[in-house]
């Protein structure tokens, strides 16, 4: 039979349970870095209020030359080489030379400062034919003020493409009559072999070009099939294939 082990003493308990929340408060801040929040997200298929937090941070609002001139369209941060790209719905970026991006915007502040639009990417078909299969856009931005970088200032999200046709996306995005974010997720549908479809509410107008999240990754943004939906309840999005993953990979390179 094998000798029972000493039972261990009081001051041994206190050392062992310290070492152990130590290593579990490690694990935690490992785990925390730079991951978009969960947070206490609502159920599928309703649509809250986005808490702040380093996804929300990432998302902000298009305005027509400064704040005071109203936000039409939503932009989200993603990573580039340079630290300086945002995607949006190409249809949002019909005046880009006096299109400015809010990150973070809420409640009639923007606290990481205004971007000022540079360049554009979009697709030829779009150019064209505002062909709504294309309706994904990619621009570079500067700082209004000062010299940091966007993605230096609240960081980007990667960008996947090819996600399955049920994936489950989390919507983050500005209606125009807002001045906070809405967030809703739901599993997601194709309504076509080019574009897909999620029932969240009251993803009103200016929700366009809002980041369509999978896993903390940028699969698409609002548009796409009229536009993104000409009712509240009913969103689309482009599936973003090669012309798309063409698109951010130019925009990422050139900034």
């Amino acid at each position: 039979m094998l000798p029972r082990q000493a039972a261990p003493t009081g001051s041994s308990r206190v050392r062992r349970a310290s070492r152990v929340l130590l290593a579990l408060a490690a694990m935690a801040a490992l785990l925390s870095v730079d991951l978009p929040d969960a947070g206490a997200a609502p159920p599928l298929g309703i649509t809250a209020r986005a808490d702040r937090g380093i996804a929300a941070d990432r998302v902000g609002a298009l305005f027509a030359g400064g704040l005071d001139g109203g936000h039409f369209c939503t932009a989200a941060v993603v990573h580039s080489d340079d630290r300086s790209v945002i995607a949006t719905a190409a249809h949002c970026l019909d005046n880009p030379d006096s299109t400015v991006f809010a990150p973070g915007y809420r409640d009639g502040k923007a606290p990481y400062g205004l971007w000022k639009v540079t360049g554009v990417y979009v697709a030829p078909r779009w150019t064209q034919e505002r062909d709504p299969d294309e309706d994904v856009a990619f621009a570079s931005v500067a700082p209004t003020s000062g010299s940091r970088q966007v993605e230096d200032a609240v960081g980007g999200f990667p960008v996947a493409s090819e996600q399955p046709a049920d994936a489950t996306v989390t919507i983050v995005g500005y209606p125009s009559g807002d001045d906070s974010p809405l967030r809703c997720t739901n599993a997601t549908s194709l309504f076509s072999p080019t574009q897909r479809r999620i029932d969240c509410p009251d993803l009103s107008s200016g929700t366009s070009g809002s980041p369509w999240l999978v896993n903390g990754a940028l699969a698409g943004v609002l548009g796409g099939y009229e536009e993104g939906g000409l009712a509240p309840e009913v969103s689309y999005s482009a599936v973003m294939g090669d012309q798309a993953v063409e698109l951010y990979r130019e925009a990422a390179v050139a900034g």
